[in-house]
């Protein structure tokens, strides 16, 4: 269940983020996705109830591992391909791929999480928000030029780099160096790289999206050669590792965070902004 303060939502300006994500959950369902179940709210909060994923996050797998292997990380990027594959084509742009928003079920499939950046969009519309994670903002997200579909297939590119070297290609410490990076200077590939997989990614990473690879250039690539798309979107692969799941609902595999047990009163304020959610 994530629940969300309503004060909090108003007071940090999240309120279309968060009715963005709601709507869109309630309208895509998809064996990659953790699909929403049911929603409701209190005075003070809105609560949205979720599959429960009892494998961890894919963040933790990879800190763990430091690195993957090729077939590992071929096998989780296809299945988000294949998710991300699934929404574009529903008019979603997700906006927000880490490993940290990637579950694992207790089978070692991927469930993708936190639709809170995710946004509906016609083709050929574009948007112009900055928002997502820094390692993994595209180029004309960050230069907010106007953005669409082709941002989440940078995203993936990001993805297969982390997972292939255990850190993303652009780092920095300091935001604004670290988007001048990711604007001009071009990845580099350590020797242990897969020079097919590189192939795939430098496709990915154009930091023109009108040229960037799309999803007919990524599922066609050799990377992928022989891949059943339609396996893998139905969650049927045979996943290269899976998770110690002791119970339906083990928690083991998630980190321990500290509750948060301070309330704002500033309820009267969201009251009428979430009348309808």
């Amino acid at each position: 269940m994530k629940i969300m303060r309503k004060a909090d939502i108003v007071k940090m300006r999240q309120v279309d983020h968060v009715k963005n994500e709601k709507n869109i959950l309630s309208t895509v369902s998809h064996p990659l996705l953790v699909n929403l179940r049911h929603s409701f709210q209190d005075r003070g909060n809105l609560y949205l109830v979720f599959d429960y994923v009892p494998g961890g996050e894919l963040f933790r797998l990879l800190r763990t591992q430091g690195q993957f292997p090729l077939p590992t990380t071929r096998f989780y990027a296809a299945e988000v391909i294949a998710a991300l594959a699934f929404l574009h084509e529903h008019g979603v742009v997700y906006r927000d791929l880490k490993p940290e928003n990637m579950l694992l079920t207790g089978e070692g499939h991927i469930k993708i999480t936190d639709f809170g950046f995710a946004k509906s969009l016609r083709l050929n519309e574009k948007t112009f928000t900055l928002c997502g994670t820094p390692e993994y903002l595209a180029p004309e997200v960050i230069q907010q030029k106007g953005h669409s579909f082709a941002c989440d297939w940078w995203g993936v590119g990001i993805l297969i780099y982390e997972m292939t070297c255990g850190h993303a290609p652009f780092m920095d410490q300091n935001p604004f160096k670290l988007y001048e990076k990711i604007i001009h200077n071009q990845v580099a590939f350590p020797d242990y790289f897969d020079p097919t997989l590189e192939r795939l990614v430098v496709g990915m990473l154009d930091k023109d999206a009108s040229t960037r690879f799309d999803k007919e250039h990524i599922m066609r690539h050799e990377v992928f050669l022989n891949m059943d798309w339609t396996v893998v979107g139905s969650g049927c692969m045979q996943p290269p590792f899976v998770p110690t799941v002791r119970a339906a609902d083990d928690t083991s595999n998630f980190d321990d965070y500290p509750d948060d047990s301070s309330q704002e009163n500033s309820l009267l304020v969201a009251a009428e902004v979430f009348a309808n959610f």
